[in-house]
């Protein structure tokens, strides 16, 4: 089993900026395709972003495009999510998520196809 634990959110201005970690333990710890997800007050959860295994690809809402960048240390089993100029509509609960083993290397955007969760970390934008 694989446990993910996010970390650094917090209060930012508009504009601003603010780095979460998403940090992966367990028995079997092994990179795997990673997705940041995002749960905005009153509303559903939505894609955010998406890595590979290597960190050779990417992938980027279009909300998002431009201002996040999505990287990943594999030596520290850790995926990073640096959040640039910020916005109010920014705000909301960010979850990573890791595709399991046996589906390690798939491209998806849906999270209901991501096995492993963090708790989440909230991050909220002022105006």
């Amino acid at each position: 089993q694989v446990q993910l634990v996010e970390s650094g959110g917090g209060l930012v201005q508009a504009g601003g900026s603010l780095r979460v970690s998403c940090a992966a333990s367990g028995r079997t710890v092994s990179p795997c395709n990673t997705g940041w997800f995002r749960q905005p007050p009153g509303k559903e959860r939505e894609f955010v972003t998406f890595i590979n295994w290597d960190g050779s690809s990417t992938y980027y809402a279009d909300s998002v495009k431009g201002r996040f960048t999505i990287s990943r240390d594999n030596a520290r089993n850790t995926v990073y999510l640096q959040m640039n100029s910020l916005k109010p509509e920014d705000t909301a609960v960010y979850y990573c998520a890791a595709r399991a083993p046996q589906k390690c290397f798939s491209f998806t955007t849906k999270g209901s196809d991501y096995e492993y969760w963090g708790q989440g970390t909230q991050v909220t934008v002022s105006s």
